[in-house]
């Protein structure tokens, strides 16, 4: 095999399993736009309940022994339970119209769910269990990581799970109406504090499970990954555009694919800073993303 043919090999295999990790950025993007979507405010403590989550069905591995699978479904509805109490304690009781103090309250919860995971560790990066990390699948010339394919298809199903309840449920429509209106909502008999715990506690089920690939995939889960998740949750939102569901699939995929290139060419040092860069080019050429559109309500 020539010299450019192996690299291309390589380049495009990075770029493949860049895609692959990207669904658990996708999916942290999808809560941020869930949430922004449904009350027009920032949740800054979602990756941060998302990972208390893992930690949550780390515990549980750890004390009882529970097999993968089960951990996985721990964590996603421990993260569930995590982003119901944020709402009541972050969102319920601050007036709509107050975004800073949510934000600020969300900022708050954030550093208070990651003192305790690091009080509770010793701050110390704890082994995550994996499944099918011993398989892989050879493909011609390219090999596909069997730990990295289950973290693909569970992402995916999570995803598709979402999208079937937001528009094919009764919860999607009321969640829907609310973030048209939700003084609309209200005369139409819709409690929008309870759709709102709902879509909280829905958003943390889908970041648990964010989580605990994201932790199953490095095969570690350290404090260490609360702010850099956050970050790119973020990142991946503002390039969709924020609340944009679509979005943060499309900008998910992107980000894990050109975050695996900006490793393989520039190492690891530089690697968030182009992925900042990336976030910088957007705000400046299409500053409300992918599929986003001028922030406003109805």
């Amino acid at each position: 095999m020539s010299d450019f043919l192996l690299e291309f090999v390589e380049i495009t295999q990075t770029i493949g399993d860049g895609l692959f990790f990207g669904t658990t950025y996708a999916l942290i993007g999808i809560g941020f736009s869930l949430i922004f979507g449904a009350m027009r405010k920032l949740n800054m403590t979602y990756a941060a309940a998302s990972l208390a989550g893992a930690y949550v069905g780390l515990a549980a591995f750890t004390f009882v022994n529970a097999p993968a699978p089960v951990v996985f479904l721990i964590s996603a509805f421990a993260s569930g339970l995590v982003g119901g109490v944020v709402y009541i304690t972050c969102f319920r009781f601050i007036p709509i119209n107050n975004h800073l103090a949510a934000l600020m309250a969300s900022i708050g919860a954030l550093f208070f769910i990651d003192e305790i995971v690091v009080h509770t560790t010793d701050g110390s990066p704890l082994t995550f269990p994996a499944m099918f990390d011993d398989v892989m699948f050879e493909l011609g010339p390219y090999g596909i990581r069997g730990d990295l394919l289950f973290v693909f298809a569970v992402c995916i199903a999570g995803t598709v799970g979402l999208l079937y309840v937001l528009y094919r449920s009764r919860l999607g429509l009321a969640t829907r109406a609310v973030s048209q209106q939700d003084v609309a909502a209200q005369l139409c008999g819709i409690d929008v504090h309870r759709t709102n715990a709902v879509t909280f506690m829905l958003a943390g089920l889908l970041g648990g499970i964010a989580g605990a690939m994201t932790a199953a995939s490095v095969g570690v889960l350290s404090p260490l990954i609360t702010v850099p998740l956050t970050v790119k949750g973020l990142i991946v939102s503002v390039i969709g555009g924020l609340g944009s569901i679509p979005g943060a699939i499309v900008a998910g995929l992107l980000v894990g694919g050109l975050e695996n290139v900006f490793l393989y060419f520039r190492g690891v040092n530089e690697r968030d800073m182009y992925v900042l860069l990336l976030l910088f080019v957007f705000l400046v050429f299409r500053p409300n993303g992918i599929f986003g559109s001028a922030i406003e309500r109805d």
